[in-house]
């Protein structure tokens, strides 16, 4: 049997085989340039800003962090907590904001803002503005908005481009310490719920003629208080968090309007039972489109605000007798003053001007990611392919959308003029592709951008089927070298929930998994309902029980393949999972141990009641109102019926799904005279970018499960 005992460090070292990929590309809206970020190296943790020209080919290094001496980061608060939510490990530029032309750039670099014009490569580094976060160019690139100690403020970009410190002394243009506000008050950034649950990173927006900024206020002072403690260092005091927990109470979110000078505050109020601001988005000098949800999420809307009157008109609203889906990139308006927006119908989403739908009846729409010179372009799935994504192009006149991508593989996109491009991931592909072309869908591709990644040091060998009656998606992964003729220890191997799938066509997504099918597993991912890809009511097959339906689906799916045939030894079924999967894999050693015979739970959800809202209250309900569904899916209940062995993994410093989690769970089985191991990690947050944790984390949990099966024959 071939065993790659290297390949943990290498999934390690390289972030999950992330490092040296193109990303956050970017389209000069004359298609004439892309920047983007990459790393040098597979192995490099360090992201530069580059450019590529189109019509030459050439790449361009444009901010490089060791040039600049920030070979050490002082992240701020803020900082931190943006990269946790992105699940963000790497460092250097992270991520970056853009004037119009995608000329003048700004990012966060120790510590210190930075404007680079990638057109000649010149820098000005703001070194007296430390703590700033969240740099927005305005649309002219003449100057930047930014949140520093909880105000927004903004400075004039300067026209002399040096490398010499430039001194400019920030506008400040509201500060919650001068309006009398408590310290629980913030200007200009996104609360814990948006930036986790919504997808929504920022508080503040430049209006498109740059006289004006929308800025949201949060106040955090109703949300319960969690302290989250390192015991590794009792001499380090516990980090204070506000935690949203189903049921509590929300940060109040509300958004006004300013002039660029700080004059001339609107406020722009809707009706109360919308509490979730979703999506902002400027259509005009004077004119915003909101996305408002209401906190049980069955009813949201669009609405248009008038920033000079402060009128807001109701557009569009969505009812459902589950939940309203947030789609990303969703919505936005047309010249000819067209809303463009996804929302579900008959069974799957639909890409929609208004309430005229523009997509096939086969075509499930995942996000929009340009509606430039009404030119929509867009990613979706035809319907009975969930595991692969292409990107397709609608605009006025078109009988129906255009695709620009193979159907086979995952594809996303960056557009800008009449340039594309294409990141490209598919099972028949080491790493990642990421071409550039130009013109109509059919001209020769221009050039590719360089992937530094790394090769996998194993090579996935997948075999995707649709088993049972349902045609469940799932993923088969054998050792490189079984013949079939012997039955093999089976590893359930998935994530199971909502928002996220496993049985993808990616080579990379498949790596860890094929890594350990070459210690002599047969491995299985399956994506049950609730899982995206399959439509509606698939999807929404998990409202009011994130239990019961998930796990049915990984045991349908496994009996299904070994009714088929598979070479699998029933008596010795594995479980591993991380987050939801983590829940799922406990719940599965918890409720089928006829089935599952071990399982390892990373950062699990163990009681409902502890995570945050709007995930949680989507799928089952407000808890003062109906509090069975939590009551019936909480693993903390069933803890007297563990009957197998359980390895719990948590990192101490995760400020979304909480170390009490694990640690509540554990006291349970304890009480109940339920033996079970636990492995905390100290400084680890709901992600593991460490190197030496990843690594050696994969190692544990091979040898515990060969522990608990027995080894492979």
């Amino acid at each position: 049997m071939i065993t790659s005992d290297s390949f943990p460090q290498q999934y390690a070292r390289t972030q999950r085989l992330t490092l040296g990929e193109p990303r956050n590309i970017t389209v000069s809206p004359d298609g004439q340039r892309v920047i983007f970020l990459r790393s040098r190296g597979g192995s490099d943790a360090v992201n530069c800003l580059w450019s590529f020209d189109v019509a030459t080919g050439q790449e361009t290094l444009v901010a490089d962090p060791l040039v600049l001496f920030a070979d050490s980061e002082d992240l701020s608060r803020a900082e931190r907590a943006r990269r946790e939510r992105l699940r963000e490990g790497a460092g250097g530029i992270t991520s970056y904001a853009h004037d119009d032309d995608v000329r003048r750039v700004v990012f966060i670099l120790g510590g210190r803002i930075h404007v680079v014009d990638t057109t000649t490569g010149l820098i000005i580094q703001y070194r007296s503005i430390e703590g700033a976060f969240d740099p927005r160019l305005n649309p002219q690139g003449t100057a930047i908005a930014f949140v520093q100690e909880r105000s927004l403020r903004v400075v004039a970009v300067s026209d002399d481009f040096t490398q010499v410190t430039s001194l400019n002394v920030p506008q400040v243009i509201v500060d919650p310490d001068l309006l009398e506000e408590s310290v629980d008050v913030s200007w200009g950034l996104a609360d814990f719920i948006a930036a986790e649950e919504m997808g929504r990173q920022r508080g503040h927006w430049w209006s498109p003629d740059g006289t004006q900024l929308a800025i949201c206020r949060v106040d955090e002072s109703p949300v319960s208080t969690w302290y989250i403690a390192d015991p590794a260092h009792p001499e380090h005091q516990p980090t204070t968090v506000r935690y949203p927990a189903a049921g509590t109470a929300n940060a109040i979110v509300t958004l006004s309007v300013f002039g660029a000078d700080g004059s001339q505050r609107r406020d722009l109020v809707w009706d109360t039972k919308y509490p979730y601001l979703a999506t902002v988005t400027w259509v005009g000098d004077n004119e915003l489109l909101l996305t408002l949800q209401t906190r049980d999420q069955k009813c949201a809307g669009i609405f248009l605000a008038d920033t000079t009157s402060g009128g807001i008109e109701e557009k569009i609203v969505f009812e459902s007798d589950t939940w309203v889906d947030l789609f990303a990139g969703s919505p936005q308006r047309l010249t000819t003053g067209d809303i463009i927006h996804i929302a579900h119908g008959e069974g799957l989403a639909r890409l929609m001007a208004n309430d005229l739908c523009l997509s096939p009846n086969d075509l499930n729409v995942r996000s929009i990611i340009s509606a430039a010179h009404d030119v929509v372009t867009f990613t979706a799935n035809v319907l009975d392919h969930p595991e692969m994504q292409g990107v397709w192009q609608w605009k006025p006149g078109d009988d129906a959308p255009t695709v620009l991508t193979p159907l086979d593989g995952i594809h996303s996109a960056a557009v800008g003029g009449s340039t594309r491009v294409i990141r490209r991931s598919s099972l028949t592909q080491e790493r990642a592709s990421i071409t550039v072309s130009s013109g109509s869908p059919a001209s020769e591709i221009h050039g590719e951008i360089q992937s530094f990644s790394e090769k996998p040091l194993v090579q996935p060998q997948v075999q995707l089927r649709r088993l049972g009656p349902r045609k469940i998606p799932t993923a088969v992964i054998l050792p490189r070298d079984h013949d079939s003729s012997q039955p093999l220890p089976v590893l359930m191997d998935p994530y199971g929930g909502p928002h996220a799938q496993r049985v993808v066509d990616s080579y990379t997504a498949h790596c860890t998994s094929q890594w350990f099918a070459d210690q002599g597993f047969a491995v299985i991912v399956v994506d049950g309902r609730g899982t995206p890809g399959l439509g509606t009511k698939w999807e929404h097959a998990v409202h009011g029980d994130l239990a019961d339906v998930v796990l049915q689906d990984q045991v349908d799916a496994l009996m299904a393949l070994a009714d088929d045939g598979a070479p699998l030894d029933l008596s010795r079924v594995g479980i591993r999972g991380w987050s939801f999967g983590g829940y799922l894999a406990a719940l599965a050693v918890l409720r089928r141990p006829d089935v599952f015979h071990a399982a390892i739970a990373g950062a699990p959800v163990t009681d409902w009641h502890l995570y945050d809202t709007h995930y949680t209250e989507r799928y089952l309900g407000l808890p003062d109102v109906d509090d069975a569904p939590y009551r019936a899916t909480s693993l903390i209940t069933d803890a007297a019926l563990l009957t197998r062995p359980l390895l719990l993994v948590h990192g101490l410093a995760d400020d979304n799904v909480v170390a009490a989690h694990t640690l509540q769970l554990s006291s349970a089985l304890l009480a109940a005279g339920k033996p079970h191991e636990v492995l905390p990690l100290s400084g680890v947050s709901h992600m593991t970018p460490q190197e030496n944790v990843a690594e050696n984390l994969l190692r544990h949990q091979l040898n515990f499960l060969q522990r608990s099966l027995g080894p492979p024959a």
